[in-house]
């Protein structure tokens, strides 16, 4: 029986690499890349694995400094700074999170005088700082709201005094994007800028985060301002809002579960997206190279490939140093 010869193959466009090469799509760059990093209030050269993140530390200033100086020769354009507080200056007030003496402070002025290329983002929240493990004040078990802005915007203040690049809210109160501004500009630190968690979901996925910073919530949950995972528009009014109010990069987090929000909200505001590949999203990936059950390279970089693909400008991944040596 004769059968009409296919004149269309797309097969063509994969027959060889150099094919392959040509028509790609969508290409990792470093520039593409912040990497997350947790600091100790420690001095000298000092670290402590993360059990549940394989590879990933927490690490004074003097250590990060020494592994920054190859990475900054390999392309690294900024790091997103946690600090891990003594469990003795949490308190539920979260002064501790606007004291201009305190370890992180001092080391982002470290930082920025020792890298001033390197763009510095402080993550604005009070959850490391808070003796409730919560992103906000809290008063008789609630979250509140308005209160905390105030306190955000102090701790905005002090980071943008010392150095930061951009500050970078997380806790995801209602409001404190347009207040953060507010208090920026008022203070003459207009050209801070602002990366906004703007759909940070209630996800299952940040546990090993919570245990290197030890910031998991004393009680409850983080449902009532994190958001909904089976919610997508929500995510979008969110962004929006967060454009509105003078935000200048949008963040979604996780990334890897919510590639259609990444998708969605790119296709929708002028900003730049981000998206964090977050603790559990590269823990999974660990555990399952280390098992033998898949190749950990080329599993990292489909799955970063996806996020970019998804719309996302940034990425934000614990795997930046090891990518850096791939691409």
């Amino acid at each position: 029986m004769n059968h009409p010869t296919p004149y269309i193959r797309p097969r063509r466009l994969r027959a060889s690499s150099s094919i392959r090469d040509l028509v790609e799509e969508t290409q990792l760059h470093k520039s593409d890349f912040i990497w997350p990093v947790f600091l100790l209030d420690s001095a000298g050269m000092k670290k402590e694995e993360i059990s549940a993140m394989p590879g990933c530390f927490r690490q004074s200033v003097d250590q990060l400094s020494n592994q920054l100086e190859p990475l900054l020769s390999k392309g690294l354009k900024g790091l997103a700074v946690f600090p891990c507080v003594p469990e003795n200056l949490k308190t539920n007030d979260c002064k501790e999170a606007y004291n201009e003496e305190g370890f992180l402070p001092k080391a982002l002025s470290l930082l920025k005088e020792r890298f001033p290329n390197l763009l510095l983002f402080s993550d604005v929240a009070l959850d490391p700082y808070s003796s409730d493990g919560h992103d906000g004040l809290v008063k008789d078990g609630v979250i509140l709201n308005d209160e905390t802005l105030e306190i955000l915007a102090r701790q905005a203040l002090v980071h943008a005094q010392v150095g930061a690049d951009f500050v970078a809210p997380s806790d995801m109160m209602d409001g404190r994007v347009a207040y953060l501004r507010s208090a920026l500009d008022s203070e003459g630190y207009q050209d801070v800028g602002i990366l906004s968690y703007s759909a940070k979901y209630a996800s299952s996925f940040y546990g090993p985060f919570r245990d290197a910073l030890d910031s998991a919530p004393k009680f409850g949950d983080k449902k009532t301002y994190q958001m909904n995972p089976k919610n997508i528009k929500e995510a979008l009014r969110e962004a929006l809002l967060d454009e509105e109010e003078g935000a200048d990069l949008l963040m979604v987090k996780p990334a890897l579960a919510y590639l259609d929000v990444i998708s969605e909200i790119s296709k929708s505001t002028t900003l730049p997206v981000a998206a964090y590949n977050v603790s559990g999203e590269y823990s999974m990936i660990k555990a399952a190279s280390h098992a033998g059950w898949l190749d950990e390279r080329s599993a990292v970089l489909e799955k970063l490939t996806s996020i970019k693909r998804a719309g996302a400008k940034i990425i934000f991944s614990y795997h930046t140093p090891e990518v850096f040596d791939w691409i």
